[in-house]
């Protein structure tokens, strides 16, 4: 339980981190003389979503452990949702940052020329859609890995209680990207999530996994759709 704590701090802290390198005023400056990308652009492209792969790894082999099942056809289906989920993710950095800088620094008015409309189609949609897809498989994978690896002994109210207070930083960051701006595909990624963790908990029981999404995803859920209702 120790490792899960600390790995699901690290996702937590990165939740906040990235909503403070995307809306703070801090990371605007440029990388380089050349003014290829922003320092936002870059830590949203590579060091952040880095640190989050690296520690969504780390709780899979630790959820996994020594188990039998490891060998098991569900599990290899499973690995395999999970490597194309973190494909799919990284794709969808790549094509979304570089195209948000260049949405945001030459096509925030130009919407009519050819290359804007391509621009602002890859940052606004297309982006959108690979990382959603990338952010669905990988979490997901993650859920069904504590299924199939249940943890045997029973978690300690101790332990919940700081699986919950992680989940508070996760819930905020989700507050953070959703409550401030127009809903879209994203509402309904957070509203799956919640709802397929709150049904494993039901039916599973008290895993470590469960508890932080489902508090984590309903939290940020319903904090964004209330602050969004009072707008």
């Amino acid at each position: 339980m120790k490792r899960i704590h600390y790995l699901l701090a690290v996702q937590s802290a990165v939740a906040i981190l990235v909503s403070v390198n995307r809306l703070g005023p801090w990371t605007l400056g440029y990388v380089l003389p050349n003014e290829f990308l922003r320092w936002v652009d870059l830590n949203n492209m590579l060091v952040l979503p880095l640190i989050s792969i690296v520690a969504f790894y780390l709780v899979k082999k630790v959820i996994e452990g020594d188990s039998p099942a490891l060998k098991g056809r569900n599990h290899l289906l499973v690995n395999l949702m999970f490597i194309v989920g973190i494909y799919l993710l990284a794709a969808s950095y790549g094509t979304h940052e570089v195209t948000n800088y260049m949405h945001a620094r030459f096509c925030a008015e130009d919407t009519s020329s050819a290359l804007c409309r391509i621009v602002i189609f890859n940052d606004d949609e297309f982006s959108h859609w690979v990382f959603f897809a990338g952010f669905v498989m990988v979490n997901v994978a993650l859920l069904f890995l504590q299924a199939l690896f249940a943890q045997k002994q029973k978690i300690s109210r101790a332990d919940s209680l700081i699986l919950m207070f992680n989940a508070l930083f996760l819930g905020a960051g989700i507050l953070a990207n959703l409550g401030f701006e127009e809903i879209g595909l994203d509402l309904y990624v957070v509203a799956l999530l919640a709802i397929l963790s709150s049904y494993l908990l039901w039916k599973r029981g008290r895993q470590p996994l469960f508890i932080y999404y489902t508090f984590a995803y309903w939290l940020g859920l319903v904090a964004s759709i209330g602050l969004q209702v009072l707008k």
